[in-house]
């Protein structure tokens, strides 16, 4: 890790460059299987699961006897860890629910709004080196609190043809209605256009790799909304001069062992903090399984020692990390000057596992500094707002002349006309 020692202001915006993707080389490809999934449906879908997964499949969708398959196949302690999971989110996502209110601007004119759920949702879960169950939950556990009718998950099978046992268990406990194997931007693209199996979606969330990125952001451009545009997945951690170095290390690790391209900025004011902590990663990350990625991911990370608090909560929020973690004492101060983060992690011993997994709050998250317009996926992630008002004949009296004068002064006739014989019907 690079370590950088009380950078000026100015060059804090070379501190929090992300690493660089060029994906132009891949999107003319996502574009060609985009359009082929449109074009043959199912038949691509298998066809293009054969050449990326390896995979020969007579039918996308999970049967029920592989349901119940997995029932015996995932242990009584993780079935429970997967249970109060999804617990936790269920909890935390209830509190959440919009509440409307009718508002009267004039007597006469009342407005309000009601929180409607997105009929039909997809969600994709990444197979890959790492089989994301605990998305499962996030994604499927607020779908379903908000009231989705058709919750359509697509996940990569093995080269047997299987769903990982974790996925289909966490997805009967979140409640989703259809799963189906497929992976990458066959997946996207069949939850975007629908096929004779899978269904057409409105809009889909979930993580995935550079090439599900770009497929998201294809079809969000005329077919479907997304959850939010997404990057590699990253930390910042901010300490003082008491935090634990092993519990710093460890948060940085978790981060890095994401994937070769993830990111890990650390921040304190404590010269010394900064080389326990650069000693404590080096013991740690040879003890990991996943210590070759967590090391590719450690070159694009950084060690940095600004001059006080003020300097490192600033320094963060220009980041605008995923993760933000403030393992300092007085984190309940700083946490109140957070502006730019997905999601925040207070004191010592919330870890950013505790977020990734049980604590409740949702793991699907703004990255690449895009946490300084989205946040994360919530409840409201699975609704739409619709605007009501109703107008009485003193609604008219009051405001009537008013839009006839507007629409009148913006030269759009037929707009103040249907005032205006509401008007003369009063008369």
């Amino acid at each position: 890790m690079e370590t950088i020692l009380y950078p000026r202001r100015e060059e804090w915006k070379e501190i929090v460059e992300r690493p660089h993707l060029d994906v132009s080389q891949l999107t003319a490809t996502v574009r060609s299987v985009l359009d082929d999934i449109k074009a043959r449906g199912d038949e691509a879908v298998k066809e293009y699961e054969l050449k990326f997964d390896r995979v020969q499949l007579e039918s996308l969708a999970v049967s029920q006897a592989e349901m119940d398959e997995a029932e015996t196949l995932v242990d009584d302690d993780l079935k429970a860890a997967i249970q109060l999971a999804h617990d936790n989110i269920k909890t935390f996502h209830e509190s959440e629910k919009f509440v409307g209110q009718k508002v009267s601007t004039q007597p006469g004119v009342t407005c309000w709004q009601k929180s409607v759920a997105i009929e039909k949702v997809g969600l994709y879960i990444p197979g890959g080196t790492a089989p994301l169950f605990s998305t499962v939950l996030m994604l499927a556990t607020p779908a379903k609190i908000a009231g989705c009718r058709d919750i359509v998950l697509c996940t990569p099978p093995n080269r047997e043809g299987k769903v990982n046992p974790a996925i289909l268990v966490a997805a009967r406990i979140a409640g989703v209605s259809h799963i189906f194997k497929a992976g990458g931007v066959q997946a996207i693209g069949a939850m975007a256009y629908g096929t004779q199996s899978v269904p057409k979606v409105y809009k889909i969330f979930g993580p995935g790799n550079q090439y599900v990125m770009a497929a998201k952001q294809e079809v969000s451009l005329h077919d479907v909304a997304i959850d939010m545009p997404a990057g590699p997945s990253e930390v910042c951690v901010i300490a003082d001069a008491n935090a634990n170095a092993s519990f710093i290390a460890a948060d940085l690790l978790s981060q890095a062992e994401h994937g070769i391209d993830s990111q890990a900025i650390f921040i304190t004011t404590s010269e010394s903090k900064l080389e326990e902590v650069k000693n404590e990663v080096s013991r740690q990350l040879e003890l990991l399984p996943r210590k070759e990625i967590a090391a590719k991911a450690l070159d694009n990370s950084k060690l940095v020692v600004v001059a006080n608090d003020n300097e490192a909560i600033d320094l963060a929020n220009t980041y605008a990390p995923e993760h933000l973690i403030i393992q300092t004492d007085n984190y309940e101060t700083l946490a109140e000057r957070v502006i730019n983060a997905g999601s925040v992690f207070l004191g010592k011993y919330a870890c950013e596992s505790a977020g990734d997994y049980a604590s409740g709050t949702n793991h699907t998250l703004p990255t690449h500094g895009y946490a300084v317009a989205y946040n994360g996926v919530n409840l409201d992630s699975y609704c739409r707002k619709i605007t009501f008002q109703h107008l009485t004949d003193e609604g008219i009296r009051h405001i009537g002349h008013a839009v006839e004068t507007m629409a009148a002064a913006e030269g759009l006739d037929a707009h103040r006309n249907a005032m205006s014989i509401r008007i003369e019907k009063l008369k």
